[in-house]
């Protein structure tokens, strides 16, 4: 029974601690990133906005985020640098030869789908609808 408190005091300190520890990391590892904005990066925002880089300063960073407009941010507001585009186009090519591999075994056995013929869709006149939609 006297062991209990200081047990209970350990089990309930340690994961604090950890978490501490974990957050600490995570905050580091975005203030790195955002201390590595340099011009063209493509970045985005916390409120969701994509743009480009095209100016740097100590506590700013100007974006285009169209042609010819540029907005000025806090570094504070990027949450990310996206990837460039050749990054982006290699992934969607390895994608599409997975999905051609996977078409190229389908063909060869029909689906439960091709096997029934496709229902038609039922008319109906908008006299009907609007009586379906109205309150009762």
């Amino acid at each position: 029974m006297e062991l209990l408190f200081p047990l209970l005091l350990v089990a309930l300190l340690v994961p604090m601690f950890l978490g501490v520890r974990r957050q600490k990391r995570e905050a580091q590892k975005v203030a790195e990133m955002q201390e590595g904005i340099k011009v063209g990066d493509r970045v985005t925002t916390t409120s969701g906005l994509y743009g480009t880089v095209v100016d740097v300063d100590d506590t700013t960073i100007d974006l285009e985020i169209a042609e010819d407009v540029v907005t000025t941010w806090l570094r504070a507001a990027v949450r990310d640098v996206r990837a460039d585009e050749t990054e982006t186009t290699s992934t969607t090519e390895s994608a599409d030869a997975t999905e051609e591999a996977a078409d190229a075994t389908d063909a060869a056995e029909p689906s439960a789908a091709e096997a029934e013929p496709a229902k038609p869709a039922v008319d109906e006149p908008v006299e009907n609808t609007s009586t379906k939609l109205g309150k009762d």
